[in-house]
Parts: structure tokens; C-alpha cells; sequence
């Protein structure tokens, strides 16, 4: 089958996984938590550090979960996850989303957060979730819309940092405002039950406000996205300090709020 490969704009350097090891079922996959049952085989796509997927074990003990990531190196940490968890029933292993190896109709949920946003091709990768479904399943998918990211105050520099990481992110060959295109993508893999949510995060207190500044600024620098910022040409080591410290003093802010949303799909199969 010929497909894209999947390129993951951020990389893993420590700023990104301080994101998603704060990812839980609950403030990422609560669209999904009704549809799983007890003995569910669930295969979790762009499972990073494997906390998600660690959830997922937990409520499915009957069941096995099987987590999936392009990159060798965070699946060592998904296993640690899952082994402090003392979740038994998961196995972690490498792959391409748009094409799985695994047979047909291999599992009952099929499951992708931040992750078709990165793909080169989204809807060859719904089609290959709904080719490993089996019917009765459901495959599930969330991501952030990048478009729909809202702060308070207007700190000058988060509008030109915003502007940059939507250019990097489609030089590698992402869509960024992914969240608002899901029900489109799943009508073109050929979903024709679907349910359409959408979903929020929302950091306003001081210590959140202070975490996701900070890991933002940090990313900005010093992770894979900012070398391909350089290495494409759309921005100097001097534009990514001066986004940086736009975060950081966004994060000062005390009435500083900012929030995420994203769009969220339930393909029926």
C-alpha cells in the first residue's frame, strides 16, 4: 500500500512529554469513556508515554490494550507507565498509521488523541482505524484545533508565535486546525455514523498557568519543532526566544487565561 509517512512536528524532547504525561482518559478521552466495556481490545494510536493507555488497561481488565507509537524511544516510558500502574493486559509497539499491521477487525475501539494532525495523510489513516475495527466497534479520534486557541490578555508575540507554529506545522506536512476538519476526514474514510463533539482544556490558575507557559516556552526552543522552524527557514533561534518569552510573560499574567479546543469524533462501525 503506498501511504504517507507520519511526521511528529514536536519530537519528544523533555518539554513535550511534560504535556502529555499529564494526559488521563478523563481530560482526554472522557468523548470515548461510555463506549468501552470491561473485555474491549482497545489499540491506541500516537500513545507517547502511554498514560492514556494505561487509563484505557484499567478500565477495560478483561480486555487488552495495545498502545501504538511511531517512535521507538517513548515506548520504553509507556512500559514504565504501565508497569507502575500494574496494568497487565497491555502491549506497546511501533507502527505507521497508515498502515497498520494488524488483520482485519483486530480490535473492538480504536482510538488516536493529537494525532492525525501530524499524519500525511488523515483519511488513509481513518480507513486503516476502521480496516482493524470489527463491526460493532467504534473508532474514536481528538485533536486540537490550533485556529481555536483563545487567550487573555493579547501579550504582544503569542499572535506571531501562533502564526509560526501554523507554518511549521504544514511544512511538515501537519494540519494544525485539525479539530474542525475530523468530521470531514471520517466522511471521506467512509464513516457514515458518526458523532461529533468537542472538547476543551483550560488553564487559568497560577500553577497552570505557570506549567503550560513554561513547557510551551521551552518547546519553543529547544524541541524538535523548533529545529524544523530553523531548518525550513520560517524562523531564526532569535524569532523562537522572542515567542518564548511571550509565553512566559503570558504566564505572568494573573488574569492570564488560555484555552484549547478540540474537535472529536465516535465513528460507528
Amino acid at each position: 500500500m503506498a501511504h504517507e509517512t507520519a511526521v511528529y512536528t514536536h519530537g519528544h524532547h523533555e518539554s513535550v512529554l511534560r504535556s502529555h504525561r499529564w494526559r488521563t482518559a478523563d481530560n482526554s478521552a472522557a468523548y470515548l469513556l461510555g463506549a468501552l466495556r470491561p473485555d474491549h481490545r482497545v489499540l491506541d494510536i500516537g500513545c507517547g508515554p502511554g498514560t492514556i493507555t494505561a487509563d484505557f488497561a484499567a478500565l477495560v481488565p478483561q480486555g487488552t490494550v495495545t498502545g501504538l507509537d511511531a517512535a521507538e524511544g517513548v515506548l520504553a516510558q509507556a512500559r514504565r507507565t504501565a508497569a507502575e500502574r500494574g496494568v497487565a493486559n497491555t502491549r506497546f509497539t511501533t507502527g505507521d498509521v497508515h498502515a497498520l499491521h494488524f488483520p482485519d477487525d483486530s480490535f473492538d475501539v480504536v482510538h488516536a488523541h493529537q494525532t492525525l494532525q501530524h499524519v500525511g495523510d488523515p483519511v488513509t489513516a481513518l480507513r486503516e482505524m476502521r480496516r482493524v475495527c470489527a463491526p460493532g466497534g467504534v473508532v474514536a479520534a481528538r485533536d486540537a484545533d490550533y485556529g481555536g486557541m483563545f487567550w487573555y490578555p493579547q501579550v504582544p508575540g503569542m499572535d506571531e508565535w501562533l502564526d509560526l507554529y501554523r507554518n511549521v506545522a504544514r511544512a511538515n506536512g501537519g494540519e494544525p486546525d485539525a479539530g474542525r476538519r475530523l468530521h470531514a476526514w471520517a466522511r471521506q474514510a467512509g464513516f457514515t455514523d458518526v458523532e461529533i463533539t468537542t472538547g476543551t482544556w483550560c488553564f487559568v490558575s497560577p500553577e497552570e498557568r505557570a506549567w503550560w507557559s513554561g513547557l510551551w516556552a521551552d518547546r519553543t526552543v529547544d524541541s524538535g519543532y523548533a529545529a524544523v522552524a530553523v531548518e525550513s527557514g520560517l524562523a531564526t533561534r532569535r524569532d523562537l526566544h522572542r515567542a518564548a518569552e511571550a509565553w512566559r510573560a503570558w504566564g505572568a499574567e494573573e488574569d492570564g487565561w488560555f484555552t484549547v479546543v478540540h474537535g472529536e469524533i465516535l465513528c460507528h462501525v
